[in-house]
This record gives structure tokens, C-alpha cells and sequence, in this order.
């Protein structure tokens, strides 16, 4: 059987003559296939960089909040840690939770870095600064918490007795006889 032939007088549905038999090819007109148009769009190149800005500053705000809700990953992950260190006081739990201290505070130290690549005038970064403020005060609160479960921040009385001053005397005594503080 030759290729292109049709079987038993049927024809192919769907074959394509690919052979042109007409003298110009601008003769014959095609349909456009659905959803597409030959017209052309004339648009400003101002319109075209006003939405490439603002579809760069979508970008930068969403990047911004990304950045800003990172801390949450960190805060969960390091409470995990501090409940897996348990209570005492030993060397894994004492690393643990300076660990959780120090990376809040250089975190903190370092906000404008952190949101340098997102500054643009399109987009407000105080929203997104905040957030990541607050999740970084809460790994600072949850350190503390856990410097205070393990004993070692002085909130007790009995913790401060060696900076209080002696009791006056209120009475001595020497050689058996009593004397009293007051003549």
C-alpha cells in the first residue's frame, strides 16, 4: 500500500496537501487559528517599561515578604531543638540556646542588608521590615525562655543573696553576760 492512499475508496480525514498548486501564494487565505490575531498591537514602549516596572516591583514586594516570613522557619525549627535538649543544663542545651540568642540579634543588626535588594520607590518595605523584626524578637523571647527553664537567669531572691549586705545586729553576747546593742 502506497503511503498517502486512500483504503478501500475511503479518503484520510485529517491529511494536509503540502504541494501549492496556485501561482501566488498571498491568493489563498488561511484562517487565523482561534485566539490568534495577524493585527498588530501598537503599543508605547512607555507602556511597555511602565509594565515591566511595575511587574519588577510585584516581584520585589513579593520577594520582600518572603524574606520577612523567613524567621518563622527558624523559630520552629529552633523551639524543636530547645524541647529536644531538654531541661538541664548540660553542654548541647547551653549551645542550643546562645545559638538561638545570637542568630535573632545578628539578624537584627542586620535589617537594612537584608532588604537592600528589594529598595525600590514602588515599593513599601515597612510592612515586610516589621514582620521580620517581630519574628526576630520572638526567637530572642524564645532563648530567653529557655535560658530561664534552665535555671541560669537569676529571677529567684535566693539568686541575689551574695549581693545583699549582713543583717544589723541586733544583740551579742561575750563572756556569759548579755549585753544589749541599745545602752
Amino acid at each position: 500500500m502506497e503511503k498517502g492512499k486512500a483504503v478501500m475508496g475511503w479518503g484520510r480525514r485529517w491529511a494536509v496537501e503540502f504541494t501549492d498548486n496556485s501561482t501566488s501564494n498571498s491568493s489563498r487565505e488561511i484562517p487565523d487559528p482561534p485566539g490568534f490575531t495577524r493585527s498588530t498591537q501598537d503599543q508605547d514602549d512607555s507602556t511597555v517599561s511602565r509594565q515591566k516596572k511595575d511587574a519588577e516591583s510585584n516581584w520585589k514586594s513579593q520577594k520582600a515578604w518572603e524574606v520577612a516570613q523567613a524567621p518563622f522557619k527558624n523559630l520552629m525549627m529552633m523551639g524543636f531543638m530547645m524541647w529536644m535538649a531538654g531541661s538541664t543544663v548540660h553542654l548541647f542545651s547551653i549551645g542550643i540556646t546562645f545559638s538561638a540568642l545570637l542568630q535573632p540579634l545578628t539578624a537584627l543588626q542586620g535589617v537594612g542588608k537584608v532588604f537592600e535588594p528589594y529598595k525600590d520607590s514602588r515599593v513599601d518595605l515597612n510592612a515586610p521590615k516589621l514582620l521580620f523584626i517581630a519574628l526576630n524578637l520572638g526567637g530572642l523571647a524564645l532563648g530567653v525562655w529557655k535560658l530561664n527553664t534552665l535555671g541560669l537567669l537569676p529571677t529567684h531572691a535566693s539568686d541575689w543573696v551574695s549581693s545583699l549586705s549582713p543583717a544589723p545586729e541586733v544583740e551579742y553576747s561575750g563572756g556569759g553576760i548579755f549585753h544589749s546593742a541599745n545602752p
